[in-house]
This record gives structure tokens, sequence and C-alpha cells, in this order.
């Protein structure tokens, strides 16, 4: 880098080229006092420090765009030092962004939609809406709340969410302009907007990225899950069903596909005299389809399948995710869920025999559940209609296996999600599945593809005097449930089956994220009892203040078609299905009677969401999960980063122990601080990963919150190195606990610090079988060895 003195003053200069393309000199001190102004207020970081690394590595021609990135990626890199420069990044990139749109003549939100709507971005209801109220709404944005964002999820923002020129790639909207896009674009009118992105701007609630990706463009395709039923056993069916998926994942949704009614392999094909491949070859052929079908440049396709256990493909099944084997044979791209009735669990518990049969010889399986299915399939039994038995246990096995070896072949329980469905009170009326993530349960049919929109409410952002305010989290239910209602209405509906599920059913899925960062914020342990208390309160609340606000948007525009073919209808809720009792029955009973004589308008009303990236944005940990690590890496299209638990740094600089020292020895512990001995025990509960916590605190308390989730949740288990006991006794403890679905079992191979005073360990004796482990696990299970 040249750097050149003026001959007027004594302040250091270097020659940039900027944007136009014009070189000037620039002012180094400028460069310092933008860091500081952005600094403003954060105490720990060092704005000199950040500017003399970014005039470190400048050269001489850079442009004024590579001078702001530079400073930006500075700043980010410091990070894992000291919290605070994720702010300082943040308002560093805030600024960048602000220079982008403005550099294109878009200075208010009327202009940013003018020009979205000029470049076939924007659609013409959004332009007209604005236009008619471009004062008010103009008015409305408040800049000062970029300063609310972590860099990563301001990044996150900036990468993948504003709108860009097609061309020139330039953003075209900031932040604040964004967020009022998408609340403008989900509202009825400038009040209900002003109120929406009231919850989004302080980052209180945010809807999925379908809803953020799509609200106001052409496509408004506003839904996050699709759930279709298996196709019919025949070759149109199968292939229509292709055609849907494909067409619901190019406009970026998540797809759940049952495949219970699809002949097994070796099955007689009568039109032909030949025999069926099974469904192994379908789904291969589906694979590659999902592959192809990129969501707008935004993210990949993404499927999951479920498969009942009884269906005799089920082991071959259980094979497509595995790193060995047939390659013509492995999916690479799907997930894979297990559908479990409870017969299969009771079974699996007495060491009986499982049948297996080919559903064109059972085709009634499908459509049943609890008592009615345990009945066909024993008689299909005595029948014997089974292609063959296996030992249940050998089966379960095979699925703890899997889960172990990909993560993959979550346990879902087919019973407990119909009997504790709110749309299932009527025969045939059966839920097949559950979506991509599992937290959706609702009713399909060949006529009727299940559509759910989601939100999530950041419950860090309602803690306020040391508890969590239940008015505030009242109040943001209230004006969630409309909005995701209202999604219903304007959605983009691919295709048809799901137009009319949707409005027939009305479902909607309200959720949480930040559940840690409620007991980081109280200094409780997570799996605590004050801990489970408060978890189960605030999904109780949730769950009353959302029906409450479905009667009163019954009354304004009607319950939902298909309400008298409810469990609500007759007086049901969900924790009845749990046989729980809530808290103040009184108010309980009263809104039972509200629901008798208005309805509801919407059937089903809360699902707990991964919020994957909604909570990167937001600046808070995923849903109900403890955190993975006190250390962790955040990937960006600009670098890697490292970040770190800001509520242990300040426990930790108040008794004045964070130091380079103790970093060091926490990226050496992987993130722990469990072996950090001088940090106050009572600190290092608080601060356990999601390593270090009990799997059957997790069950349980997810357990505690099922009573009132009408939906379910996307359950998360976490085991560093899983064997099979531990995975048996888990996942019969969940079902056992009456969980309606679980997620991914997270892993990871326990990294040991080689060190060279400490001798080698003695050879561990071989592991048990898969099937004497889940033996030892039912049979024994709070003693057996490998469940510890």
């Amino acid at each position: 880098m040249q750097i050149e003195t003026s001959e007027s003053s004594t302040r250091t200069t270097m020659r940039v080229t900027k944007r136009n393309g014009t070189r000037e000199a620039v002012d180094v001190d400028k460069i310092v006092r933008a860091v500081r102004r952005c600094a403003g207020g954060l105490d720990d970081v060092d704005p000199m420090r950040v500017a003399t690394r970014t005039i470190g590595g400048l050269y001489d021609g850079a442009t004024t765009r590579e001078l702001d990135q530079l400073s930006i990626h500075t700043a980010a890199a410091l990070i894992a030092e000291e919290p605070q420069y994720a702010k300082l990044a943040a308002r560093l990139l805030a600024s960048y962004v602000d220079k982008e749109v403005r550099g294109q003549e878009i200075h208010a939100f009327s202009q940013s939609i003018a020009t979205g709507h000029r470049l076939g971005l924007v659609n013409d209801r959004l332009f007209e809406s604005v236009a008619r109220h471009a004062r008010k709404l103009n008015d409305a944005i408040r800049p000062e709340r970029d300063q609310l964002f972590e860099y990563f999820g301001l990044r996150t923002l900036y990468d993948r969410y504003l709108l860009r020129h097609p061309e020139a790639r330039l953003v075209v909207e900031t932040p604040q302009q964004f967020f009022l896009r998408v609340a403008t674009a989900l509202s009825d009118s400038v009040s209900d907007a002003l109120e929406l992105y009231e919850r989004f701007s302080t980052l209180s609630y945010l809807p999925s990225s379908p809803t953020l990706f799509n609200s106001g463009t052409r496509y408004e395709q506003l839904s996050s899950c699709f759930l279709l039923d298996s196709p019919e056993d025949d070759l149109g069916s199968i292939y229509r069903r292709y055609a849907d998926v494909a067409m619901l994942s190019k406009f970026s949704g998540g797809i759940g596909l049952a495949y219970h009614r699809v002949r097994a392999r070796g099955s007689l094909i009568r039109s032909t005299n030949g025999h069926s491949n099974g469904i192994v070859p379908w789904l291969k052929t589906l694979d590659a389809s999902v592959a192809a079908v990129n969501q707008g440049g935004k993210r990949k396709g993404a499927c999951c399948v479920y498969l009942e256990p009884w269906h005799a493909d089920v082991e071959e099944f259980l094979e497509l995710r595995d790193n060995t084997g047939d390659e013509a044979r492995r999916t690479h791209n799907l997930n894979l869920a297990n559908w479990i009735p409870d017969l299969f669990m009771r079974r699996v518990e007495s060491d009986a025999e499982w049948s297996l049969f080919d559903p064109k010889r059972v085709p009634q399986l499908v459509d049943l559940y609890g008592e009615e299915f345990d009945r066909a399939y024993e008689d299909a039994e005595r029948a014997n209609l089974f292609e063959r038995k296996v030992r249940a246990r050998e089966l379960y096995a095979r699925m703890m296996r899997t889960l172990a070896q990909t993560g993959n072949g979550w346990m879902t329980f087919k019973d407990k999600s119909n009997r504790a469905c709110n749309q299932t009170a009527l025969p045939g009326r059966v839920v097949h599945l559950s979506n991509l993530c599992t937290e959706i349960l609702e009713v399909t049919s060949q006529g009727e593809t299940a559509v759910c929109n989601l939100g999530s409410i950041q419950l860090g952002k309602h803690v306020v005097g040391g508890e969590v305010d239940l008015a505030m989290l009242a109040e943001t239910v209230r004006i969630a449930v409309r909005q995701l209602d209202r999604v219903i209405d304007r959605n983009h509906y691919p295709i048809e089956t799901a137009r009319a599920s949707n409005l027939r059913w009305r479902p909607v899925g309200l959720g949480v994220m930040g559940l840690q960062d409620v007991f980081f914020q109280l200094r409780l342990p997570f799996d605590c009892e004050q801990a489970r208390a408060i978890s189960k309160k605030i999904a109780e609340e949730i769950y009353f203040h959302a029906l409450s606000t479905s009667v009163e948007l019954a009354i304004e525009h009607g319950a939902h078609p298909a309400f008298p073919e409810t469990r609500a209808a007759r007086g049901e809720l969900q924790f009845d299905a749990w046989g729980v009792t809530p808290s103040d029955v009184q108010r309980w009973d009263a809104l039972r009677e509200r629901i008798r004589a208005h309805g509801l308008r919407n059937s089903l009303l809360i699902a707990i969401a991964p919020t994957a990236t909604i909570a990167s944005i937001a600046g808070c940990y995923e849903c109900i999960e403890p955190q993975v690590s006190n250390l962790f890496k955040r990937e960006t299209l600009s670098g890697d980063f490292l970040q770190v638990n800001r509520y242990l740094v300040a426990e930790l600089k108040a008794l004045g122990m964070w130091n380079e020292a103790l970093r060091q020895r926490l990226k050496m512990a992987e993130g722990s601080v469990q072996s950090i001995e001088e940090i106050p025990a009572e600190i290092r509960a608080i601060y356990r990963t999601a390593w270090e916590i009990p799997m059957r605190s997790l069950i349980d308390m997810a357990a505690d919150r099922g009573a009132f989730l009408d939906q379910s949740q996307s359950l998360n288990l976490f085991i560093e190195s899983p064997s099979i006991g531990q995975l048996s006794s888990m996942y019969m403890h969940a079902w056992k606990r009456g969980l309606k679905t679980t997620y991914y079992l997270r892993s990871r191979p326990a990294t040991k610090i080689a060190k060279a005073t400490v001798p080698t360990p003695t050879p561990a004796p071989p592991a048990p079988t898969p099937l004497a482990s889940v033996m030892c696990s039912l049979e024994n299970p709070e003693s057996c060895e490998a469940c510890q």
C-alpha cells in the first residue's frame, strides 16, 4: 500500500478508487472516525485497533467498497475475543448497506419499493399499497434499530434475504426497509403493518424464511411446510408426486412425503406378470429430483420420506443413507423418518416378533391408528398375509444403528400424533406423516396436501426485570397469530391440493426461539426444576393466547370450514389428550365455552420449528435447544468466524477472569467450561452444553411442553458418541413420555488432545452387538452400562 503525505497537512492519506471509478486521496483519520462513530456506546471495543488493522490490510488503488468490507471483516475477526465486536461489525455492515442503497438514489422506503417494482421484484399489490400510504410508511422506518443486530444476523440478511438488482446484484433495500416491506405485504392496513414492523424490527418475532424471502414479491409462496400423502400404488400417481414435490420445492417449501402405500419388493405386478423392485428405485429417482430443483438460488430443495415399520421394504429403507453398499440403492439428499405405531414399540418392549407386509395386500393399515390399527394388523397376521417375520428388537436395533451412523431415520410416533391431533375427530381423517423438520402434524389425503406457515417468538426479548413478561408475550402472540392467518389468504399455492387443504383447515404454526437465552438471562441451568417450570408456563401461555386470538378471528371472519369436524368443536383441547390439568382451570373453561360458541379460525396453532436461520437473524439460540458450545464457528459468504457465548463472557468479566489464557483454555476444551475449575461451579452449571445435559431432561421438558403444542416440536437429541444401548433407552423413554416426534440425533466424535505425558490407554473391550445393547438397555434401563 502506498501512503502519501499531503503538502498542506501532516495527516496521512492513501489513494483509493471510488465506486464510480475515480481515484482520490482518503484521509486515514477519516477511517478512524468512521469506526469510532460506529463504536459509540460499545465500551469494550477498541476502534483504533480495528482502524489500524483495516489500514494495514489496504493497498494503493483499493476500492472504497474493499475498504468498507475490510473494516467489517476486521471487526468480525475479533468477536471470539470480545463479543461486542459483533455489534461493531454489524454497525459497519449496516453503514455499508446504507451506502449501497443510497448509491442507487434510494432514500426512502417508498423509493425502495418503487425500485423493486420497476425491476420486476415487487408485486403490483404491494407497490400500490405503499404508494397510497407512502408518507406514513416512510416515517415509520427506524434506522437506529439496525444497532440491535449481531454481525451474523445482519450478514445473513444481507447475503440471502434483501432484494437485489437482478443484474448489478446490489441490494435495493436496507434491513429496516426489508422488515417494513414484509410487514406491509402481510397486513391489511397501515396500523397492522406498523404493529408487525415493531415486532420484526425489535427482533421480538420473525416469520419463517419463505415468508421473509417472498413477501411482497411476484410469487408470494409464504409457507414453510408441505405434507404429501403417499402416492397410490400405480405409476401415474407416483409420477404425479414427483411433479408435486418439484413444484413445491421450487418455491422454497420443505417437503414431507409418505411412502406407505407403494408396494414392496417382489410384489406381483399383474399387468406385466412381473415383480416390483419395491420403493427404493422410486426413492432414488425422487432423490435426484430434489437435488435438481434449487429454491430460487436461496437454498437447496429438501424432502423427508416417512415409512411405517410394517412395510416389507423397511430394512432397505433404513440403508438409504448408508455410506457403503450399492450406490444405486442409496439416497444422499432425502431425509428419512420412521412412522412408528405403538404396537411396534410394545413388541420391542416385550421382545416379540414383528410381521412385515406388502401394502398391496394390506392397504387398510395405512389409514388406521390406535386400537383399530392394532386389530387390523393382528387380523392380517392371523390370516398369514405377512411377507416375513422379524424379531421386533432386531428391527429396532437397526433403526438405532441408522440414527447413530447418520443422524437420520427419525423416530416419530403415529398413534400419539393422531390421538392428539385436532383434525382427527372423525373416521377417515388421518395424520400419515410429519414434515421435513418433524414439527407439523396435519391430516393428508389424495385430495389434500397439508400446508403450514410458521413464525417464531424470540423469548429472550420477553424477559423484563428478571422475569418473563407474560403480558408482553400475550400481545406478541396476538400479533403473530393474526399475521400467520393472513398468510393463508395471501399465499401463492404451487399445487391445487395445497390450496384446498389450507383454506379448509387454516392451520398455522407459531413457535419459539431463544429459550436458552431466557435461562441465561435468569441465570438458570437448562435442566433445573425452575427452568422446566418456566418452559411449561411459556408453552401454556402461548397456547392460551393463540386459541383466544383464533376465537377473535372466528368472530370477525368466521370459523375455518372444517371446524365442526374437529376435536375442539366438542370441547377437547390439546392438554386433554395428555391427561394434563392446566393452571387456572377457570380461565381455560371459559375459553373452551367461547370456542364452542364461536369456533376457531385455525384448526392448529402451535408448532416449534428449528429456526436455524431466523434465530441467527434475531441473535438468539435456536428454538427450544440448549447451546451446543460456548465457542463455535459461524460461516458466512465472506468467511468463517469464531463466536463466543456473550452471556458467559459477561459473567467472567465481572469476575475479572476473561483473558487470553482463559480463551485458549476454552478453545482447547472445545467450548466447554466444565474442566476449568477456577470458574465457580454455579456458573459452570449454567453454561453446560447440550453434550453435558442428560437427554432424559430434554425429553421430560419436551413432554411437559407437549401438552400445550397442538402440532409438535423439532426436538434434536445430543449424544457425543452414541451407543445402540443409549439410543434404545432414550427413544423408548421418549415414546413412553408421549412425545409425538423427535428430530435429528446430533453426535460428534469425542476429540482428545494428545499429551506426551499421558500413557496410552488400554484398548476397550469389543462393543456389544446392537441386539444385545437393545436388550440390556430395555431390561435394565437404570443400570445398563451402554446407557451411562
